[in-house]
């Protein structure tokens, strides 16, 4: 097990990105944690508002994640600077992404059905740090060879063909596919190969006029959406709590914002 720790993690410099990817991961709970009891109004922890503005997390995690940051840039992937910067980055992302909602749709859909979004994009960030930390190469060049990959040309055209089937998968609406697309090979060709969801700008480039390609994409998008949504949604309730309905209802009536 100490082989195995020093050869795969302490050895290629990973140390920093796992006790990253670990403080992440515990920051988001922990933080999901206090703000359910919060809300339940148990347990000694409060809104911060002083002056009655309230301080949303984002705000220290921004401050965490900048001072993270830089000092990950000065202290490079050995020594105590570099693990304690990943620490001070990972806790500090983790509050950034736990409000990632509230900085897309610039208002506190914290407990409405929008804050789905907040816990989507923390798993979906910790899935894709995890498969890199356990040695998958972003650009899809996990299947070639070592000898293979002594040529620039090959790697270089390998990466940029991987990243452009991403593309093309983001392009018909399949951001997942395309993120994952991205680190492992040929999640991405699946992606750009099979019909485009509804509504994507592929589709309304080239569905228009095909009724049949329309018609087929949206029934094989309910399918599949019926068939995934309602563990998806257990699952995000499970983690992050579930949605406010009345919340829900005021952010769905609000008009967006010009």
């Amino acid at each position: 097990m100490g082989h195995w720790w020093y050869r795969n993690i302490v050895e290629p410099g990973k140390l920093p990105l796992l006790l990253a990817l670990v403080s992440f991961v515990m920051s988001f709970l922990v933080t999901r944690v206090i703000t359910r009891t919060i809300r339940a109004g148990r347990g000694p922890f409060k809104n911060v508002t002083p002056g009655g503005l309230h301080i949303h997390h984002v705000v220290p995690g921004v401050i965490l994640v900048i001072i993270g940051g830089f000092g990950a840039v000065g202290a490079g992937r050995y020594g105590f600077g570099g693990a304690l910067s990943a620490v001070i980055f990972g806790l500090g992302a983790g509050l950034v992404l736990d409000e990632f909602a509230l900085i897309l749709h610039l208002d506190d859909v914290y407990w409405s059905e929008q804050g789905r979004k907040s816990v989507e994009i923390v798993v979906v960030t910790a899935a894709v740090v995890a498969l890199v930390l356990g040695g998958f190469v972003p650009f899809g060049v996990n299947d070639l060879t070592p000898e293979e990959r002594q040529s620039r040309g090959l790697v270089a055209m390998n990466a940029a063909g991987n990243f452009f089937l991403a593309l093309i998968a983001l392009w018909k609406g399949k951001a997942r596919t395309a993120l994952f697309g991205v680190i492992v090979p040929f999640v991405a060709l699946v992606g750009a190969i099979r019909l485009a969801r509804p509504g994507s700008p592929y589709a309304k480039r080239f569905y228009a006029n095909r009724p049949r390609a329309r018609a087929k994409a949206g029934l094989r998008a309910f399918h599949h959406d019926r068939r995934w949504a309602r563990p998806r949604r257990r699952f995000e309730n499970f983690i992050g709590g579930t949605p406010d309905p009345e919340r829900t209802a005021v952010s769905l009536e609000k008009p967006p914002p010009p």
